[in-house]
């Protein structure tokens, strides 16, 4: 694992828009500060973000975020091809798609690119250069670098250029270099020179592909870091109070830490103990260390033991956590109650409606965007497979069943109450805005069953 960090920080170091500029006569489509926030949020995602530290630890938010809107996006998704040889070969590429989806989430974007048959290659925001997109937003120019650690001193890099013209079609071309510093690509190298990529030919063109060999997914987010087309993580908007909420978990852990029962315990009660390192203690023997701290007590008149057992604040704290986890699922579009606890807070009919509605919206532009990614991976896959001109059609469609309609859902609710299964208090605080006792003061005497 340490290695794989270690080459993907050099593909960071190796490709800033001079060196892409040198090779291929290129710009980036994307700013170097958005190939920094790209890469912070690839470490927040990993639990490595940079306000971490021995006192904070990540509470992982950002993975639950990214899970929580991977699955609702995929849990109810049927997607086939009515041609059964390329539905083959396109549900054995998709079996991985959802652990790959959160990925793309939390850096922004991603690419799922055939390598041959039904097998395909997830490829996240932190792994290819983007070169340059069309006025929809597709992905019509990109580098996919591929970089070998040989030794300390030597790094093998190959870059893999796709290139599509509505006219010319696709052209494909491979170039290897060899490096003796992690700071730069080094000096261009025959690609036969390579055991692993002899076999690559070095340009290829497509006439007949007018669409990406790859299916390109992209969050459904506005970029306002530099304006590109670049796609943003699904949690940078809440970046800030990520930070707070682990922070704020910080003092929680402190506040039970600190109020550990301590005994203070008189010098004379302690016995000097030999260490292996051969020096001399004071413990007490066959009790933990930490449960006592010397005194030198004077006078005989004091006890020899005294415990020190504080007042435990936690509420506070943890009432102030979840405030956090709150703000920040409203900030990203998620609903109450999806990584905060749902039942800190009252919620009115209201607030659910809206919170529905705000989660049905997000997972609804995801789903679009994935549609797309994997219509044009549908046809990637045919192509390579010589399949594009059999006749078929891609069917994908998702469930709405996060947003269910208000009245459907209330008449359930007067179903459950004639049933028992729900009080009739539950019932007229939720639709009513009305918390339980104020629920149960307001009922007629007569209500049993709601009709």
């Amino acid at each position: 694992m340490k290695i794989l960090n270690a080459i993907r920080e050099l593909v960071r170091k190796m490709f800033p828009s001079k060196t892409i500029k040198e090779v291929y006569s290129a710009d980036i489509a994307v700013t170097d500060l958005m190939l920094r926030h790209i890469s912070e949020w690839d470490r927040m995602y990993s639990g490595k973000a940079p306000w971490l530290s021995e006192n904070v630890i990540s509470l992982r938010l950002e993975q639950a975020i990214v899970r929580e809107f991977a699955n609702i996006t995929l849990n109810e998704m049927t997607a086939n091809v009515t041609d059964d040889y390329i539905n083959e070969i396109f549900q054995t590429a998709i079996k991985d798609i959802n652990r790959n989806l959160q990925k793309a989430l939390a850096t922004g974007a991603m690419i799922i690119k055939p390598l041959g048959g039904n097998t395909v290659q997830y490829i996240p925001q932190t792994e290819f250069i983007p070169i340059e997109y069309d006025v929809n937003e597709r992905l019509m120019k990109v580098i996919f670098p591929e970089t070998k650690r040989i030794s300390e001193h030597e790094y093998l890099t190959r870059l893999e250029y796709h290139s599509l013209d509505p006219e010319k079609g696709l052209t494909i071309t491979n170039r290897a270099f060899r490096s003796s510093s992690a700071d730069s690509l080094g000096k261009e190298i025959p690609l036969k020179s390579v055991p692993e990529w002899a076999s690559l030919m070095e340009s290829i063109t497509y006439p007949l592909m007018k669409r990406p060999a790859f299916g390109y997914y992209v969050n459904p987010i506005a970029n306002t870091i530099d304006g590109s087309h670049g796609g943003v993580s699904i949690f940078d908007s809440a970046a800030e109070l990520i930070r707070l909420a682990d922070i704020q978990f910080g003092r929680l852990d402190w506040e039970f830490d600190s109020a550990e029962r301590i005994i203070h315990v008189d010098m004379a009660a302690l016995k000097p103990v030999q260490t292996a390192s051969g020096l001399k203690k004071l413990e007490l023997p066959k009790l933990k260390d930490r449960l006592y701290k010397g005194l030198n007590i004077s006078g005989g008149t004091q006890d020899f033991f005294k415990e020190y057992s504080p007042v435990l604040r936690e509420e506070s704290y943890i009432k102030g956590l979840e405030e956090y986890k709150r703000a920040i699922e409203f900030t990203v579009g998620l609903s109450y109650g999806d990584i905060s606890a749902p039942q800190t807070v009252e919620k009115t009919a209201t607030e659910i409606k809206a919170a529905k509605k705000r989660k049905y919206n997000t997972v609804s532009a995801i789903q679009n965007n994935l549609k797309t990614c994997l219509e044009d991976l549908v046809y990637a896959l045919a192509f390579f497979n010589a399949a594009t001109q059999r006749k078929y059609e891609f069917i994908c469609d998702f469930k709405d069943s996060i947003l269910v309609d208000e009245e459907t859902e209330r008449q359930q609710d007067r179903n459950d109450v004639s049933m028992g299964i729900m009080r009739p208090e539950e019932y007229r605080a939720k639709w009513y805005g009305e918390s339980l006792q104020e629920a149960l003061k307001n009922l007629p005497r007569s209500a049993e069953v709601l009709e």
